[in-house]
């Protein structure tokens, strides 16, 4: 049971928070060598079943109609346990079909729960505090995905553990989790009664293209950076499983770090520096060719992840409150049409020159810097923009 003072928000955030990656870092981990070893895929079959994972994510809209239904909360733990499930299944079927139903299936609940989250996380939490808090509930994830690469290393050279039994765990203890926060926690009723219709403004345009170039680009780290350290230098399960847990202990402590730098200084600054990085690293990936390197550039390239927190804080300062919940799931949607239509078409260039993808991967980084540089010093409502854009129809002096 948990203890009556532990039974806040905050709490419940970071525990379901915990129990994504359980099922999720598992998932991602292992994929890359299962699909080759058992499923014998290619850079073709490996970008379509990521385009079929981004699917459920291109549809993530239909959450706000979910919720005439459901409670917000509670459709955020049935998204979790569809996580858990479909994960732990995932080995009993090894051939590209089977990878591909149990994909989608998974990505549903992953999809679903994450979009459910960053509404819960930016109606419960107030504007102030919303980057530190988010830095450290992306700091327990880390945390607890440093635990699962540790033990999927240790499971798979250590105990020879198969496939099948590594995915079980981890799914299962997803469920468990979901299970748990379920009975544990009361309901949290929400603040301010949220649309339950799909909201498209205007005045949120700059924000719905820095989520659309985000998906874009995460495409490339997701997909493509993880299929060049198994293809191109041999990384086995291990090894990959190693370098997670080198990205999540760096997280762990970043992330909570660069939340406070993200609230002293401003949304602007973060992303214009994520995306003049993210550009260095890109070019870097197309040229590099020892594997030394090409591990420090997934390590570097995952650091700059964190700065994602920007977007988020950036909507909560400009949105209306009661806009939230279907922002949040709109704004999925749209950060998955890239992701949808990426990977099955980049696969394709994979297969010519995987160097062309990198490139392709720093120019939509220089997009995004682009964008970047039309964020507000001060967001608001009504200073969406710098003022030249600002499409608010009320507009007031620039801070």
């Amino acid at each position: 049971m948990i203890p009556q003072k532990w039974r806040r928000p905050e709490v419940l955030l970071m525990l379901l928070a915990a129990a994504m990656p359980l099922s999720f870092a598992v998932w991602q981990t292992l994929l890359n060598n299962f699909a080759i070893e058992r499923a014998a895929f290619t850079g073709k079959e490996m970008g379509m079943l990521q385009s079929l994972r981004e699917v459920p994510g291109f549809l993530a809209f239909a959450v706000v109609f979910l919720l005439y239904f459901i409670r917000e909360q509670r459709l955020a733990y049935v998204s979790l346990i569809l996580l858990g499930v479909c994960t732990a299944i995932t080995a009993w079927f090894p051939s590209a079909m089977g990878l591909y139903v149990t994909t989608v299936l998974m990505s549903l609940g992953f999809h679903y729960y994450e979009a459910l989250q960053t509404s819960l996380s930016l109606q419960w939490i107030d504007k102030q505090r919303a980057p530190q808090v988010l830095g450290q509930i992306m700091a327990v994830g880390s945390f607890v995905a440093i635990v699962i690469f540790g033990m999927i290393a240790l499971l798979s050279k250590v105990l020879q553990w198969d496939y099948n039994a590594i995915y079980m765990l981890g799914g299962g203890l997803t469920v468990l989790i979901a299970v748990f926060c379920w009975w544990q926690f009361p309901h949290y009723p929400d603040k301010v009664v949220q649309n339950k219709n799909v909201v498209l403004r205007k005045r949120y345009w700059l924000y719905y293209a820095l989520i659309f170039m985000g998906g874009a680009r995460r495409q490339i780290f997701v997909v493509f950076a993880g299929f060049l350290m198994v293809e191109k230098f041999g990384y086995s399960v291990a090894a990959i499983s190693s370098l997670f847990l080198v990205n999540a202990a760096i997280n762990m402590f970043l992330a909570p770090q660069i939340g406070k730098l993200i609230a002293a200084f401003g949304e602007r600054k973060a992303l214009i520096y994520e995306y003049i990085g993210l550009i260095i690293i890109f070019i870097a990936y197309a040229l590099v060719e020892d594997h030394r390197v090409a591990a420090g550039l997934y390590i570097l390239d995952h650091m700059f992840f964190a700065l994602a927190i920007a977007q988020k804080t950036y909507f909560q300062k400009i949105a209306d409150p009661k806009d939230i919940s279907s922002t949040a799931a709109v704004g999925f949607t749209i950060n998955h049409i890239a992701a949808v239509v990426l990977p099955a078409a980049l696969g394709l260039i994979w297969i010519q020159s995987p160097s062309n993808v990198f490139v392709i991967g720093s120019a939509m980084a220089l997009v995004s810097l682009i964008l970047a540089l039309l964020v507000p010093r001060r967001p608001e409502p009504g200073h969406e923009t710098r003022p030249m854009f600002n499409t608010a129809r009320h507009r007031r002096a620039a801070p």
